[in-house]
């Protein structure tokens, strides 16, 4: 059954308008198909950065969540496969970029496995060892809070300690595997 007719009527007045409401199969939970559905919930992304021994090192995400106003926190999960990550994790200070629209090339730099994820980027980096991206709408200087293993993940909790806003500089979503601007 493709999907099912229904009858209805605007805000209960007017005349009657058939509906076709479409039914949702059951899927086999698999990698595939979670990415898939967890696609369809849109979101934004970040860039995690910062120096180590002088060199720029970083990562993007789009799992990026506030966590608290009191004391400020954020997170967002990293893969335990990421071999970036166990860099980052210790240092005293990281930058989290929240990516603007210009980003999408960027992000997908900041994504990949190999080659220089800095290559056409302008950033700034902090005496803290904090590395933050120009163009991006939010700054956010942070460390490692709490670290929360959570299957192939782990959740990363931040403490923020300066925050810059960049009010002009609409952010990118990441919607079903597209990078898409806000309108």
């Amino acid at each position: 059954m493709p999907g099912l007719n229904h009858t209805a009527r605007c805000a209960g007045r007017g005349p009657p308008i058939r509906v076709k409401l479409e039914t949702m199969s059951n899927t086999e939970l698999s990698p595939a198909s979670l990415r898939e559905a967890f696609g369809h919930y849109p979101s934004g992304v970040i860039a995690i950065a910062a120096e180590v021994d002088g060199v720029r090192v970083g990562l993007a995400a789009s799992t990026f969540v506030p966590v608290s106003l009191d004391p400020p926190l954020v997170s967002f999960c990293v893969q335990n496969s990421s071999e970036t990550w166990p860099k980052l994790a210790a240092l005293p200070a990281l930058g989290i970029s929240v990516l603007g629209e210009s980003h999408d090339v960027a992000a997908r730099t900041l994504a990949a496995k190999t080659g220089d994820r800095f290559a056409g980027l302008q950033t700034e980096s902090r005496d803290s060892g904090a590395v933050f991206l120009h163009g991006t709408s939010v700054w956010l200087e942070s460390a490692v809070e709490q670290l929360i293993p959570a299957g192939d993940h782990t959740i990363v909790i931040l403490a923020v300690s300066t925050i810059t806003v960049h009010p002009d500089v609409p952010p990118i979503v990441f919607h079903r595997s597209r990078f898409r601007r806000l309108t």
